[in-house]
């Protein structure tokens, strides 16, 4: 292991470094999209119930068949990988937001509705930061699960630290193996931390907004 580590640093360090990218990425554009469905789907109940329906079945199709399905259009490497996690991460983070929204007390949306607010400054005033909580919950969650499916990434040259767990199992050599589970497993727990702490930051933040 640390013989491995030695002549393979740099190597893993770039695999690791290739799989934050992708997973972060993909995570962020995701967030983006389901932000923009809320707002355009807002008053729409049944639309957002119609998107999550969607997006769930869309997430129970395998990855595999994902990245086979999505190959002859947008090819082998990061794009295709993205688009494939960006749907995966969509489900998680759309299903949270919508279930945080939907938990909010209908009483102070009609208090602020009262007040003169457009549906948008409720949104991003009142139902937003309320939502927040559940939000980070939903974002943790993608995170777990976006992290594991980024390593079958490899398989389409998108890179990250399913190369170094593919080496492991195409040579039968335990180092690469290991390492690839270890940077995962240390990437995932150390991401999901930072989230928490941008969480209790940036809650009371739109919290004050109220």
């Amino acid at each position: 292991m640390i013989s491995y580590w030695n002549q393979n640093a740099s190597t893993i360090l770039t695999d690791t470094a290739q799989h934050a990218q992708l997973v972060f990425g993909s995570l962020a554009i995701a967030l983006v999209i389901a932000i923009l469905l809320v707002l355009l789907c807002l008053r729409h109940d049944r639309l957002l119930t119609g998107l999550n329906y969607i997006f769930s079945l869309l997430y129970s199709v395998p990855s595999f068949a994902f990245f086979a399905l999505l190959l002859p259009l947008t090819g082998l490497g990061n794009t295709t990988a993205t688009v494939v996690l960006v749907i995966y991460s969509e489900y998680v983070i759309l299903r949270t937001f919508i279930t945080g929204l939907r938990a909010i007390d209908p009483s102070l949306i009609e208090v602020a509705t009262g007040m003169g607010m457009t549906s948008r400054q409720v949104f991003l005033k009142i139902q937003l930061p309320l939502a927040i909580p559940t939000i980070f919950s939903g974002l943790q969650v993608a995170l777990a699960s976006t992290m594991s499916i980024a390593t079958i990434a490899a398989t389409i040259n998108a890179g990250g630290l399913g190369t170094l767990l593919f080496e492991g199992l195409q040579t039968q050599q335990m180092p690469p193996l290991l390492w690839g589970i270890i940077m995962t497993v240390a990437l995932t727990l150390v991401s999901i931390a930072v989230l928490r702490i941008l969480q209790h930051v940036y809650q009371p933040r739109l919290g004050g907004n109220h």
